[in-house]
């Protein structure tokens, strides 16, 4: 999947320019390694560590909704319009 074809949109790049704080800080006052907020700043990274999440609306004094916002997709992938995923074993309930 695509930067493009999230559904889940990362404002923490907007976040950290209106506080005008840089990621090397926000690593410092959160504890996350700078390489992990690099990859959730340039929207890189297909999972968020809540612990991380966490740490990251305390250090920013804000909500979890400020940092991740959810878009619905114009293809959907629930219910009878079902994608599975690429991995595991899930069988497919079409056949």
């Amino acid at each position: 999947m695509g930067r493009g074809d999230q559904m889940i949109k990362n404002h923490l790049s907007r976040l950290l320019g209106e506080k005008r704080w840089t990621q090397a800080r926000l690593a410092r006052e959160t504890g996350i390694r700078p390489s992990t907020i690099c990859a959730y700043y340039n929207e890189f990274a297909e999972r968020i560590n809540l612990e991380h999440l966490d740490r990251i609306c305390e250090a920013l004094g804000c909500r979890v909704e400020d940092v991740l916002e959810y878009v619905p997709s114009l293809q959907k992938k629930t219910g009878q319009d079902l994608i599975l995923e690429d991995h595991g074993n899930r069988k497919d309930p079409k056949k």
